[in-house]
């Protein structure tokens, strides 16, 4: 390096600071517009593909929610000494802060067996989905921060049980877009109506764009669910595009005088594409074309899994078509504090046949390379009794499952301790299974974020690890 003559080292430094300095930033700078890549601006097309920051094991997600929270030692996490030693004190301290009251250790009323060449245990419950296990990767060491379930299916849908956050499905369609213009890029079918409600799959400060689309509530049977106002009965198609291009004509006059307004231009692109959309939803909501083998596969017809089968059927035909993230809801049901054995047998037979029926048809189909299913509730049950056939809400220690989109198959991560209440190895925090999720979708989770009231927000805030045990 030449130094004028008479420059000191030291004075060489206190002269070129600021250069360095300037250097520093603009590399800080550069960073910031690679990490901004994915979630930039895209005028008329914010929901066009866009390229992720790596390359993806997976192009979808089809999350099936178990609202109220599953009992995951009497699922897929077998404990023998909570068998033996039912109606003994738990050897160990509860934790100190608990949703109710609860007594001695409670067995669980159904039978475990390995299944599979994985080996992975199932019980009863799940005979279905026990054929195809060697497709699923188990998480037997899930935990989270709340046992109520309004913070804790927060916390899971969104990565906060406190502030209301954007949701993952939001997150996965701000840096991804969706394959398909004529459709929304994240689809909710019989959402919740409970805990949190619109919240769960709200776009919160991200364009209202990303916001999830709901099919139908909680309330109303799967076959009822439609996507809301889809058809104009008052107007012919060509009427409608002539009123909506004059609309669009004024916010588009209105957006040139107030410049850039996230609010405005979200509507603009909100009005096209529920225009497209009553070409495209209709045909795809309708699936009296499907075969009477693929519609036996779901159960569709069955009065028992009739409900939640249609709801597997329509996240298949949504996923096929490019919808980017789509979640089914089995909802409010899994919550048993009391009538444990008639209960949690009921759910699981309503869901059994469906979730199995999705894996195999994936598969057929050559989806399920690409497409994450996601199986899971906000939380799992407690070891120890309430009254005589219930459990508590338990989020130190639960199961979810995983299965295609670049996980590792007939796979087991994790362990809680022997009676199942505490994760104890390769624990796995919801943070960490949304890193993993971005990861396996091709997006840096440090990258993906969004700058609103004076700081840049991501969907695993400050947290989050990738679970490295589980990518294939």
């Amino acid at each position: 390096m030449y130094m004028p003559k008479g420059w000191s080292r030291r004075e060489m430094l206190r002269r070129c600071g600021a250069g360095f300095g300037s250097l520093a930033l603009s590399a800080l700078l550069a960073e910031q517009a690679a990490a901004e890549t994915v979630g930039e601006d895209r005028g008329d097309h914010p929901l066009a593909p866009r390229a992720p920051h790596f390359t993806p094991r997976a192009r979808r997600v089809i999350f099936l929610f178990m609202h109220g929270g599953p009992s995951q030692v009497d699922t897929f996490d077998p404990k023998p000494l909570l068998t033996r030693d039912h109606g003994k004190p738990l050897p160990f301290d509860k934790p100190r802060v608990v949703s109710s009251e609860t007594g001695n250790l409670l067995r669980s009323p159904w039978k475990f067996q390995q299944h599979g060449q994985s080996g992975i245990p199932v019980s009863a419950l799940f005979p279905r989905v026990s054929e195809c296990v060697d497709d699923l990767c188990v998480i037997n060491s899930m935990h989270c921060s709340n046992s109520r379930h309004g913070g804790a299916l927060l916390e899971l849908h969104t990565g906060s049980d406190t502030f209301v956050r954007p949701s993952m499905g939001s997150w996965i369609v701000y840096g991804l877009g969706t394959e398909n213009q004529d459709l929304p890029g994240f689809v909710t079918i019989c959402p919740t109506l409970t805990h949190g409600g619109m919240n769960n799959y709200s776009s919160a400060f991200l364009p209202a764009v990303y916001h999830g689309t709901p099919l139908g509530n909680a309330s109303i049977s799967a076959k009822d669910a439609r996507i809301a106002c889809i058809a104009n009965k008052n107007l012919p198609r060509h009427l409608q595009r002539m009123e909506l291009d004059f609309a669009q004509q004024l916010n588009r006059v209105e957006l040139e005088r107030t410049g850039p307004d996230d609010a405005l231009e979200s509507r603009i692109n909100s009005f096209e594409l529920a225009f497209r959309m009553q070409a495209a939803a209709p045909e795809l909501q309708d699936i009296s074309q499907e075969t009477a083998a693929t519609r036996q596969l779901y159960g569709v017809d069955d009065k028992t899994t009739g409900n939640f089968g249609r709801q597997c059927l329509m996240a298949r035909r949504f996923a096929e078509r490019g919808v980017r993230f789509v979640q089914v809801s089995h909802s409010y049901k899994w919550d048993q504090h009391s009538d444990l054995k008639k209960s949690h047998q009921r759910n699981a037979t309503e869901v059994d046949k469906p979730i199995a029926g999705l894996l195999r048809d994936l598969k057929a189909r050559g989806l399920l390379n690409d497409t994450l299913v996601l199986w899971g509730g906000e939380f799992g049950r407690t070891p120890v009794a309430q009254g005589n056939d219930g459990r508590d809400h338990n989020p130190h220690g639960f199961t979810m499952w995983m299965a295609g989109g670049g996980v590792k198959p007939g796979f087991r991560l994790g362990a809680t301790d022997d009676y199942g209440y505490y994760a104890v190895e390769d624990k796995v925090h919801f943070h960490d299974l949304h890193a993993t999720m971005l990861h396996l979708l091709g997006l840096d989770h440090l990258r993906l974020t969004y700058r609103y009231a004076g700081r840049d927000f991501r969907l695993t805030d400050v947290h989050g690890r990738i679970i490295d045990k589980i990518i294939a």
